[in-house]
C-alpha cells in the first residue's frame, strides 16, 4: 500500500511567500492523455502568474509518477486504480484502496489548502475531486474526448467549470457549466529546430520518415503491423522509422525482430522527445486518441489513424473523422491495418502535394491557444471568487 504522502522534490519556481501565493492542485493519471494535457495547464497558469504554486496529485505504478517530476512539477502519491469488470482477484483491494485514497486525498488537500483543484481524468482524479466538493474547494474539469471518462462524468455535478475539447462531449455534461476549449498541447512540441531533431535520431534529412505510435501503452495491432510488414517498409520503401512499441511489448519485439540488423529503425518503449520526433516525420501512424490528433493537428504531421475499438463511446472513431473530414488524415481499421498499411504507407509518403496539403489542413484544425484560454478561465474564476 502506497501512504508516502511527501511529494517529489524539483526544480525551484521563483514564486512569492507560499501564503500569497494561488496554489492549484491538478489531479491527472493513467495515461498520457490525462497528464500531458494537464502539464499543459499548469504552464499556461505559470506563464500567467509566475508566483502561482501548483502541484499534481497521481499513482506512483503509472506515468504521470515520472512525467510530471520530468516538467518540473511536484507529484503526491495517491493509490487508487480502476475497478476490473472482469472477476479478478485485484478487486478485492478496490475497497481497501478506495477508503486509502480519500484518506490520502482529505490529508494532501489539508495541508496544501489549494485555491482549485483542477482534474483532467484517471482513477486519480475521483477521490481528489470528491474531497475537493466536500470541501468546497472550486473545482474544474478539463474533458479531452468526445465521450468523457467515468471520473470526470461522475464529478460533473461538483463542477465549476468543465473545459471540453469536443462539442459531443458537450451533451454529456450540466450544459451552463461547459466551455469548448480544446485540448491543451505542449509549447514545446513546435519549439524545436529541425536539423537538431534529424541528429537525435541520427537520421538524413533526405530519407522519408515515418513515426509510429500507440499512445502511451502502446498498441497491439499497430505492433503487429509493423512486425509482419517491417522489412518491406524499412528495406523496400526505404523509410526511417521512429516506432513508440510501448514498455510492455518492446522486450518481445526487440529480440524476435533483431532490430539491429535494421539501422534506420529506431524501436523505443516511450518516446521522451515527442517534438524531435514530429519534426522529422513525413508520414504519423497512432491511435486516434484526443491528445494524440492535437498534439497532430498542432504540429501539422500527416497521419494515418487507427482508431481502437477497445474505448467507451467508440470516441477514437469520432476523433479520427473529425481529422478525416479537415483533410488531415487517413483512417483504417483496426482489423484491416496488417494488410492495408504498407500500401497506403508508400503511396502517401512519396505524394509530396498530398502531403503538404494535409499538413495545412491539419494545421487548421489546431488550437494552439486551449491551454491559455482554460489556464486564464481558471485565474479568472478564482479571482472574482477571493473578491
Amino acid at each position: 500500500m502506497h501512504s508516502d504522502q511527501k511529494a517529489i522534490p524539483m526544480k525551484k519556481r521563483a514564486i512569492r511567500p507560499e501564503s500569497k501565493s494561488i496554489r492549484i492542485l491538478i489531479a491527472a493519471g493513467g495515461t498520457g492523455g490525462h497528464v500531458y494535457p494537464a502539464i499543459a495547464i499548469a504552464d499556461a497558469l505559470n506563464e500567467l502568474d509566475s508566483t502561482m504554486l501548483i502541484k499534481f496529485a497521481g499513482t506512483k505504478t503509472h506515468m504521470e509518477w515520472d512525467a510530471v517530476p520530468r516538467a518540473g512539477y511536484e507529484i503526491f502519491s495517491i493509490w487508487i486504480s480502476g475497478f476490473h469488470r472482469r472477476l479478478t482477484l485485484k478487486n478485492l483491494l478496490f475497497p481497501v484502496k478506495l477508503i486509502t485514497s480519500l484518506v490520502q486525498s482529505f490529508k494532501i488537500i489539508s495541508s496544501f489548502r489549494p485555491d482549485a483543484i483542477i482534474s483532467c481524468g484517471g482513477y486519480v482524479a475521483g477521490p481528489v475531486g470528491w474531497v475537493a466538493a466536500k470541501r468546497a474547494i472550486p473545482l474544474f474539469i478539463q474533458e479531452q474526448n468526445s465521450f468523457p471518462g467515468v471520473t470526470n462524468r461522475l464529478l460533473a455535478s461538483d463542477a465549476q467549470k468543465i473545459f471540453t475539447a469536443f462539442e459531443d462531449a458537450d451533451r454529456h455534461f450540466p450544459k451552463e457549466k461547459t466551455m469548448l476549449a480544446g485540448n491543451p498541447t505542449r509549447k514545446t512540441l513546435t519549439e524545436v529546430n529541425s536539423h537538431e531533431a534529424y541528429a537525435h535520431f541520427g537520421f538524413d534529412p533526405d530519407m522519408k520518415t515515418l513515426l509510429v505510435l500507440g499512445g502511451s501503452g502502446g498498441a497491439k495491432t499497430i505492433n503487429e503491423a509493423m512486425a509482419e510488414n517491417l522489412e518491406a517498409l524499412h528495406n523496400d520503401f526505404s523509410l526511417q522509422i521512429i516506432w513508440q512499441c510501448g514498455e510492455r511489448y518492446y522486450d518481445k519485439l526487440h529480440t524476435e525482430l533483431n532490430t539491429d540488423d535494421f539501422n534506420h529503425l529506431r524501436l523505443i518503449d516511450f518516446l521522451h522527445h515527442m517534438p524531435e520526433a514530429y519534426a522529422v516525420a513525413d508520414v504519423v501512424i497512432s491511435r486516434a486518441g484526443a491528445l494524440s490528433c492535437s498534439e497532430l493537428a498542432l504540429t501539422g504531421n500527416a497521419s494515418i489513424l487507427v482508431p481502437s475499438p477497445n474505448v467507451a463511446g467508440d470516441h477514437q472513431t469520432k476523433n479520427a473523422r473529425s481529422m478525416k473530414d479537415g483533410g488531415a488524415a487517413e483512417i483504417l481499421k483496426d482489423e484491416e491495418v496488417k494488410n492495408v498499411l504498407p500500401t497506403l504507407v508508400q503511396n502517401l509518403i512519396h505524394d509530396q502535394e498530398r502531403l503538404k496539403a494535409m499538413q495545412q489542413a491539419a494545421l487548421k484544425i489546431a488550437r494552439p491557444n486551449a491551454a491559455k484560454d482554460i489556464a486564464q478561465e481558471i485565474l479568472s474564476t478564482i479571482k472574482s471568487t477571493d473578491e
